[in-house]
């Protein structure tokens, strides 16, 4: 019987293809400007995915053409120059490369003594100085947000029992003890009911405070809620401040809950997902002043750091305190002095994963090939393209914005006199569906003070001016459509 490897049988031939796949995406990326935002998928498309399991394989070449026909085509367009749904980055072509080179050596980066264990301890030391936290901090890089805050919730928790005396690993949150509770504004991401929910707390220890007219954390009413909370017997243990909230780029006022953490002895937490990144930019900087007073902060770098996910960063500002809410050992993982594990498994004593891949190699690449300026830039360029889509909105008799625009997003929506809130809501609804439908452009929606919006989140590195022009003219344009359609269907009074 002859010897099996997965590796190509003929690597000349691979080689080929391998530049090929390369130069396809590379002309791909290149054109997206030509390309519609978004198109739907065909029916035969959608079906082909629905196959018995391959037992027997069709060739390097032939999966890679499955590829390029069924799969390229046909994502949610998040590399596109007018995707502005949700909060999600384009990616770029350096990145691209640095995950291809990230799976070539297929680094197993939960410890071991090896050049990609250093450069994440690199990338971690650059990402605290740029958010003003000590370079000696503690983090770990995770795939995304919600992991990143989940992990400084949990060592919230976990210094939460250590100032009170008891062994939470060891014993759970079974004890009798006070219901711990933690605090987030009306604002704050699904991140914090899930994490809730992992972490044994459940969802009536999370705490959900009202939001001020800018759609920041109300302090005043934590504070009431705090005092509230101890005289009913429970344990409060956690603020989290937002650092750009999603719905509407709102940064709670990060100074004023630090102090109240303090003076409290709670864990500050602050969630910067895409708002953290504001702080490589040199004018827009002082938006977050308080963040850097964070015990512990979760964000993103596949937001507005541009890079392909997965890719984000917790940070701790106790060593001592992260490594004891995670770390753990076994014989078969005991660090040595000498070899592959000298220095035992770093990573790994910081989160959940003891597998992790090189996420941070697409960091230190980007970093070291343009430099933190270059991202600031784009930031303030984001910032600077959606203040004028929404001066634009303004400025348009057809169009309302419906929240203030902080930062980066803006909500509002096409407003016809003659219609009801429910009919704008529906009408809202179905122009962006068609705007989407027909490849013009990518913004999503949400729901303010009972109100549908459409949502422009602009994290987008590829965006011009008059991306954003297209995109009031197609919401105006397709809104006289569909209201037509909605007065045309109204029922007689």
């Amino acid at each position: 019987m002859s010897h099996r490897t997965l590796d190509p049988s003929d690597w000349a031939e691979f080689r080929s293809l391998a530049h090929r796949m390369v130069d396809d995406m590379l002309a791909h990326l290149e054109s997206l400007p030509e390309q519609p935002a978004w198109q739907p998928m065909p029916g035969e498309v959608r079906d082909s995915f629905d196959t018995d399991l391959p037992r027997q394989g069709i060739g390097e070449a032939a999966a890679y053409d499955a590829f390029a026909r069924r799969v390229m085509p046909y994502t949610n367009g998040n590399r596109h120059p007018r995707f502005w749904g949700w909060v999600q980055g384009n990616g770029t072509p350096l990145g691209m490369m640095a995950d291809m080179l990230a799976a070539g050596i297929n680094a197993h980066v939960g410890g071991f003594d090896q050049a990609p264990v250093l450069v994440e301890l690199e990338v971690i030391r650059w990402l605290a100085q740029a958010m003003g936290f000590p370079t000696d901090a503690s983090g770990v890089m995770v795939s995304g947000g919600t992991m990143a805050n989940t992990i400084g919730l949990a060592v919230a928790r976990h210094a939460a029992a250590v100032a009170d005396g008891w062994e939470l690993r060891e014993e759970g949150l079974q004890g009798g003890r006070p219901r711990l509770v933690f605090y987030g504004s009306a604002e704050t991401h699904n991140w914090a009911r899930k994490a809730a929910e992992l972490l044994g707390l459940g969802t009536r220890s999370y705490r959900r405070v009202p939001v001020d007219r800018e759609y920041r954390i109300d302090v005043v009413a934590l504070d009431r809620m705090i005092a509230e909370d101890r005289a009913a017997g429970l344990r409060p243990f956690c603020v989290i401040g937002t650092a750009g909230t999603v719905n509407t780029g709102a940064v709670d006022d990060l100074d004023a809950l630090a102090d109240l953490a303090r003076r409290e002895s709670l864990w500050f937490h602050v969630d910067g997902a895409f708002g953290a990144l504001v702080a490589l930019s040199s004018s827009l900087r002082h938006l977050l002043k308080g963040m850097e007073r964070a015990d512990s902060l979760g964000f993103d770098l596949h937001k507005w750091g541009g890079l392909p996910f997965e890719c984000a960063c917790a940070l701790v500002r106790d060593p001592a305190m992260h490594a004891a809410a995670f770390a753990s050992t076994a014989s078969y993982l005991a660090p040595t002095e000498r070899g592959v594990m000298r220095g035992g498994h770093l990573f790994a004593n910081r989160g959940l994963e003891l597998t992790r891949n090189f996420k941070a190699l697409k960091v230190w690449m980007s970093f070291l090939a343009n430099g933190t300026d270059a991202i600031g830039a784009v930031v303030e360029q984001n910032v600077r393209d959606v203040q004028r889509l929404a001066a634009a909105i303004d400025a348009h008799p057809e169009l309302e914005r419906l929240a203030p625009t902080p930062l980066n997003i803006v909500c509002f929506r096409y407003a016809a006199a003659d219609a009801s809130d429910a009919e704008l809501d529906a009408l809202n609804r179905e122009v962006l569906l068609r705007i989407q439908e027909r490849g013009i452009a990518i913004p999503s929606g949400t729901e303010l003070d009972g109100r549908y919006a459409i949502r422009v989140a602009n994290v987008n590195h590829r965006s011009r001016p008059e991306d954003f022009e297209t995109l009031v003219q197609a919401v105006v344009e397709v809104g006289r459509e569909v209201r037509r359609k909605v007065l045309v269907l109204r029922p007689a009074d």
